[in-house]
C-alpha cells in the first residue's frame, strides 16, 4: 500500500477572499470529480453556495462557477482527506471544533493564515521549542482540537477581493508556500502540493516553513497595525520619515527575536521597504478590516512576537508601543477585545 494519501474529499473551513480562491480554482480546474468540494459556511455565504455555487472572475473577466456541498453543520459533511483552514486570527479558537469534526485520523490540515500560527514551535528546536503562544491561543484551546502532527503550514503570496459572499475578484498572484511544522519533505506535503498546482497555484515546498511564516510577517507586522492606526496605504507610510523610521525599529526587534529563535534575517528594514514600496498604493488587510467593521487580525502579527520576545526576555519597546497603540484603536472601535476592567482601591484613585 503506497504512503502517498490521496485526497478526494476536500473541504474549505472559512469562505472568505483566500479561502474562496482555493475553493474555486479546487473546484472548477481539476478534471471533474477528481476532488469532492465542501465548505462549512454561515449565513448569506452559506444561502449563496447552496443557490448558485461560488463564483470567480479571472484577469480578463470572464466568470467561472464551482459548485460547493456547503453546511453550518460540519459534522454532516463527514471526514476530510484535505481541510484547507483560511480564516482571520481571531476566529480560529471559535473554528477550530468545526476543523475537528471534518477529521479523522489520517485527515491533513493546511492552515493558510496570516501571521505566527499557534504551531510554530512544535517541531522548531531551539531556546523556544514548544512554546505555546497564549497570544494566538489563548488556553491552548485549538491546539487541544487539531493536533500539529496533522497540520501543514501554508504561506499564500496571493490576493483576492470577496466584493460580496462567495465572490471571488481582483485575483493577483498565485504563490503558496507549504511545509510540514517538523520540517523537510513528506510523502503528505508533496501530495498536497500536486494537487493545488494541479489547480492552477505556484507552489513551493519548503524544508523549514516558519522561516517563510517569520519572513512574511516581517515585513507586514509593521504596515498592517501602522496603516489600521493611520488610515494610510503603504505607500504614504514609508513616505514619512518618522513613520518608516519607527517600522524599522519594530522590524529590528523583531529580528533580534528571530535570530534568538533560529531564523535569522539578513536583509535590512530598508531592503523589505524597498520591496513593500514596489507594490505601490494599497491599503492593507489590516485597514480594510478596519474600514468594514472587521476584527482586527493584531494578535497573530504582533502580540505573538512580543509574546516570544517576553520569553526570551527581549527587549521590545517599540513593538509594545505599536501593540498598545493598535489595541487601543480597536478596542475604542469594537474591534478587539475590550480591556480588562481596573479595580480602583476604597477611597478613589490618589
Amino acid at each position: 500500500m503506497s504512503n502517498t494519501p490521496v485526497f478526494k474529499n476536500v473541504a474549505i473551513v472559512g469562505v472568505g477572499a483566500i479561502g474562496g480562491l482555493f475553493a474555486g480554482w479546487l473546484g472548477s480546474r481539476l478534471p471533474s470529480g477528481q476532488v469532492q468540494l465542501s465548505a462549512v459556511a454561515r449565513g448569506e455565504t452559506l444561502r449563496t453556495l447552496r443557490g448558485q455555487g461560488l463564483t470567480w472572475v479571472d484577469v480578463d473577466g470572464t466568470e467561472h462557477h464551482a459548485s460547493v456541498n456547503a453546511s453550518d453543520d460540519p459534522a454532516s459533511l463527514g471526514v476530510q482527506d484535505l481541510v484547507i483552514v483560511s480564516v482571520k486570527g481571531p476566529a480560529m479558537p471559535q473554528v477550530a471544533p468545526a476543523v475537528r469534526a471534518l477529521m479523522g485520523p489520517h485527515t491533513v490540515v493546511l492552515v493558510a493564515m496570516n501571521g505566527v500560527p499557534w504551531w510554530f514551535f512544535d517541531g522548531l528546536p531551539g531556546e523556544a521549542a514548544g512554546l505555546r503562544l497564549n497570544a494566538v491561543d489563548p488556553g491552548g484551546a485549538t491546539a487541544a482540537q487539531i493536533p500539529t502532527s496533522q497540520v501543514i503550514g501554508c504561506v499564500v503570496h496571493a490576493s483576492a477581493a470577496s466584493p460580496s459572499p462567495a465572490r471571488i475578484e481582483r485575483i493577483k498572484n498565485n504563490q503558496l508556500i507549504i511545509g510540514e511544522p517538523a520540517g523537510g519533505a513528506t510523502p503528505r506535503v508533496q501530495a498536497v502540493a500536486d494537487l493545488l498546482s494541479a489547480a492552477g497555484f505556484g507552489v513551493t515546498v519548503s524544508e523549514r516553513i516558519q522561516r517563510d511564516i517569520w519572513f512574511k510577517l516581517w515585513g507586514n507586522m509593521t504596515m498592517n497595525p501602522v496603516s489600521a492606526i493611520t488610515g494610510a496605504p503603504c505607500d504614504r507610510i514609508l513616505d514619512d520619515d518618522l513613520v518608516r523610521g519607527f517600522c524599522s525599529a519594530v522590524m529590528r526587534e523583531a529580528q533580534a527575536i528571530g535570530a534568538r529563535i533560529g531564523i535569522p534575517i539578513d536583509q535590512q528594514p530598508e531592503d523589505r521597504h524597498a520591496v513593500t514600496r514596489k507594490m505601490g498604493s494599497f491599503k492593507t488587510s489590516m485597514l480594510q478590516d478596519v474600514e468594514a467593521g472587521r476584527p482586527i487580525e493584531l494578535d497573530a502579527l504582533v502580540g505573538a512576537v512580543r509574546e516570544i520576545g517576553q520569553h526570551l526576555g527581549v527587549a521590545t519597546p517599540n513593538m509594545d508601543a505599536l501593540m498598545g497603540l493598535t489595541r487601543l484603536m480597536g478596542q475604542m472601535r469594537d474591534l478587539y477585545p475590550p480591556a480588562p476592567l481596573r479595580v480602583v482601591p476604597p477611597g478613589g484613585q490618589h
